[in-house]
């Protein structure tokens, strides 16, 4: 596939972001990019463009399970982050079963769930620099 100026641009822009990301900025990163590829598969999902489709919600899933799962530290995050990894199994199920019954409302369910996450997250530095 030829990659436009723009498409390669994007690209460079992404990977100087991860180099230059501190690890609370490649979680935040990880996902936008997991929203990004829910709304992507939503719009594919709705134009009937289903090979598409297939590869967004897999690039979600990757993103969430290899991603965001992943970087949970299982030993120092005890419970919040066992819960955390159940959620992001039970969102990449829902993504499964979006991709196989074409269910834009399980991929709107998976974008809340994360978007609710992403939000928190976000809050993390704040919450710390006013505990400090």
């Amino acid at each position: 596939m030829m990659r436009t100026p723009a498409d390669s641009y994007a690209k460079v822009g992404v990977e100087v972001a991860v180099e230059t990301a501190d690890p609370h900025q490649l979680i935040l990163i990880l996902f936008d990019g997991a929203l990004a590829a829910i709304a992507l598969a939503r719009i594919q999902m709705e134009n009937g463009q289903i090979p598409e489709k297939g590869a967004s919600i897999s690039k979600a899933i990757n993103l969430i399970t290899n991603g965001l799962k992943a970087s949970l530290n299982m030993e120092s995050g005890g419970e919040l982050s066992a819960r955390l990894a159940v959620l992001y199994d039970y969102m990449a199920q829902r993504l499964i079963a979006a991709n196989l019954k074409n269910s834009v409302a399980a991929l709107d369910e998976v974008r809340d769930l994360l978007q609710g996450l992403r939000e928190a997250w976000a809050e993390v530095p704040k919450n710390l620099q006013q505990a400090a």
